[in-house]
């Protein structure tokens, strides 16, 4: 399993506190029953959230 690191994630997000603040929004989202948007094999919901910033299939808006 690839490790996912806060460098990956950051090339699709501007700096450190944006990253914090979207992936807690969309954590929230996905508790609350969206659908994931990258194959999860029993991560936590925060892995499987910095998998998708990393993928770039979660992004800010602006």
């Amino acid at each position: 399993m690839a490790r996912v690191t806060i460098e990956d994630c950051l090339k699709n997000v501007d700096n450190r506190f944006t990253l914090v603040h979207l992936a807690a929004k969309r954590v929230r989202q996905v508790r609350e029953g969206s659908d994931l948007l990258v194959k999860s094999s029993n991560n936590e919901d925060v892995v499987t959230v910095l998998r998708e910033i990393a993928s770039g299939r979660v992004i800010e808006k602006k």
